[in-house]
């Protein structure tokens, strides 16, 4: 009995210890969360099994055990068993399984490098629990969805598709948005019928939503790669925040695509062609109007490339430098996105292997972990600087004739940048300087640039530095090559120094009806130019033109007007006045308009004040000095 008494204390301390204890004991100690087997199951939306998905596919893991386990089990899954944690899940205390919430599998086809992965292993472990389970799946690459710009078909595309197209030498395959793949063809404007109407962007945002829904239907895939050209770009940020329901984009890849819109688009504007989409890549309404509401991104990653191969700005006709001649890389860059570089031309940057092989084959086959979920940045309103235009000179020219235009350039002007856009792409060019005498253009000497592509913003540029102040005299020569019928044509300039035009809207966003009041004023170094003529030109959303006189008091130009439909409508305003050594000086400013129904104007449309827009009128003046002072030496 003295022994049994003695020995009951330490056998009841020796149970104590090993309750307290067991839990920590290793699985070889009986621990209940010993796996000795089950499975991994892979279930698609449905919550169906499946052992083949599609690069970007949503999907759930479930793992299962053969026995239950008697403390929460956390488990993760990576991909071939290496790199970062995918997803996760916890089997409860008393269960055998548990399943992730849905994840998208984005970048699976695809190893560091550019190699296919088709095949791929999922694999579960815990920490302190040997788990070694594993499945396989079949990983297909997912499609891409391409998106052509201006005035442009499906075929910008054809070196990207077909069996020897870059895509199918990738193993990838392409959808051009109208090629006939799948249904859905998108209007950006015709050659054959340049006057005709084209497509709004929201309309051509819902159409390439059609385009991608039924490649997805075609495919079995649930996301795409946009692939964008110019304003192909725009059309995607449209169809992104406004059209999409569930995201089904994996990234946004965007070649030479104006965020900021470009000033070329002021030449088929003045003929009345390509309306509205012309209209919708000014920079008044992209900057303005567009930017200020087209913001939303849900997750999907924006990637743009700039063509730079322009850096002298008199070589350029119509933008601003760095640009690839009809889209400045300050465009491009114009809201918050990732942004390369490649000196090719705006109308190669859709046909360019060296584009496709160092920018876009990169990013379709970007692998897993590289696609961040990117929240919408906040918004930039970056300073106006808008470029100093003369008026927009357009006409016809009769076959076996010709036209003189005059352009005043004044004292001060650095840089003369001259547009040409001829629907025919056959007219002549001859320069007759303020000297009086003909200058001979070239490529090395003016920037002489020749674009024989009928989707271009413009025909022909040129430029000079530092012209001498006076009348220069631009002929405009039929040729053997113009039609019978003649040639319809747009000629411009823009000019880097000299006098400064103002000008600014009441509104952006009126309700039809309510009165818009323009105003504007000439400056040169910061004193008031007097002001001898003031016109508007109004180009309403059916392509229709309204004439507007502004009256002249004080040293400023001003005008009422009210929208009578709703839509966009481009105003020119020309302002014509003279230096205080009487020479005539004349500026041009293209502002942009959006009427609202009246039943549908929006909160956001009804914050757009009067006060906004005109500090981001004087914030434009206020930068463009502060720029100019900054390069005088």
């Amino acid at each position: 009995m003295k022994r049994l008494a003695f020995s009951s204390p330490l056998i009841i301390r020796a149970l104590l210890v090993a309750l307290f204890f067991w839990p920590y004991l290793p699985a070889s100690a009986g621990n209940s969360n010993q796996v000795s087997a089950g499975e991994i199951t892979i279930l698609d939306g449905s919550l169906s099994p499946v052992s083949r998905i599609t690069d970007g596919d949503q999907i759930r893991l479930r793992i299962t055990l053969e026995e239950n386990v008697r403390d929460p089990l956390p488990v993760k899954f990576t991909l071939d068993g290496s790199g970062p944690t995918m997803t996760n899940c916890t089997i409860p205390a008393g269960s055998d399984e548990c399943e992730t919430e849905p994840f998208i599998s984005l970048g699976w086809h695809w190893q560091p490098g550019g190699m296919a992965a088709s095949n791929r292993t999922i694999r579960a472990s815990s920490a302190g629990t040997q788990i070694d389970l594993s499945t396989d799946i079949q990983v297909r690459p997912r499609p891409a969805v391409l998106v052509h710009g201006f005035s442009s078909s499906w075929e910008a595309w054809v070196s990207y598709l077909g069996p020897d197209g870059f895509l199918a030498r990738s193993g990838l395959q392409g959808f051009a948005v109208g090629d006939g793949q799948v249904p859905g063809t998108m209007n950006t404007g015709s050659l054959v019928e340049p006057t005709g109407r084209t497509n709004t962007i929201a309309e051509n945002a819902a159409i390439l939503g059609e385009t991608i829904a039924n490649v997805k239907k075609a495919t079995g895939a649930q996301q795409v790669d946009l692939i964008a050209h110019s304003m192909g770009g725009l059309i995607s940020r449209y169809y992104i925040d406004r059209v999409m329901q569930e995201r089904d984009v994996a990234q946004l890849i965007m070649l030479g695509s104006p965020m900021a819109g470009t000033d070329c688009a002021e030449l088929p504007v003045a003929l009345g062609l390509y309306l509205p989409a012309a209209l919708e890549i000014r920079p008044s309404y992209v900057q303005d109007i567009f930017n200020r509401q087209i913001t939303h991104r849900h997750g999907v990653p924006f990637r743009a490339l700039a063509g730079v191969p322009i850096l002298e700005a008199f070589k350029s006709p119509c933008t601003e430098v760095p640009t690839d001649l009809a889209v400045s890389l300050k465009s491009v860059t114009a809201i918050l996105l990732e942004t390369e570089q490649m000196p090719v031309l705006h109308t190669e940057l859709n046909l360019s292997q060296q584009v496709f092989d160092g920018f876009v084959k990169p990013l379709l086959q970007t692998p897993p972990g590289g696609y961040p979920q990117e929240p919408d940045p906040s918004p930039v309103l970056p300073e106006r600087e808008r470029l100093q235009f003369t008026r927009v000179f357009s006409g016809h020219i009769q076959a076996g004739s010709s036209q003189e235009i005059t352009i005043q350039i004044d004292a001060g002007v650095a840089v003369a940048s001259f547009a040409l856009y001829d629907t025919t792409r056959s007219l002549a060019v001859s320069v007759r300087g303020a000297s009086g005498n003909v200058i001979e253009l070239s490529p090395e000497n003016n920037g002489l640039v020749v674009v024989d592509d009928p989707a271009s913003l413009i025909y022909l540029g040129y430029g000079f530095q530092n012209p001498g102040p006076g009348a220069w005299n631009v002929s405009l020569l039929s040729t053997n090559e113009t039609p019978e019928s003649g040639a319809d044509y747009a000629l411009t300039a823009y000019f880097v120094g000299g006098v400064e035009l103002n000008a600014q809207s009441s509104t952006l966003l009126p309700r039809v009806n309510e009165n818009v009041r323009f105003n504007a004023s000439l400056d040169l170094g910061g004193q008031p130019v007097d002001l001898e003529e003031a016109q508007a030109e109004i180009r309403g959303p059916d392509g229709s033109l309204e004439a507007l006189p502004l009256r002249i008091s004080a040293g400023q130009a001003v005008a009422d007007w009210k929208p009578r439909a709703p839509g966009l409508y481009g105003v020119t305003l020309r302002v014509a006045g003279l230096t205080a050594d009487g020479a005539p000086v004349e500026r041009t400013a293209f502002l942009s308009v959006e009427a609202q129904p009246l039943e549908s104007l929006t909160g956001l449309a009804r914050g757009l004040s009067a006060a906004a827009i005109l500090a981001v009128g004087l914030l434009s003046a206020v930068g463009l000095r502060k720029w100019r002072r900054a390069r005088a030496p």
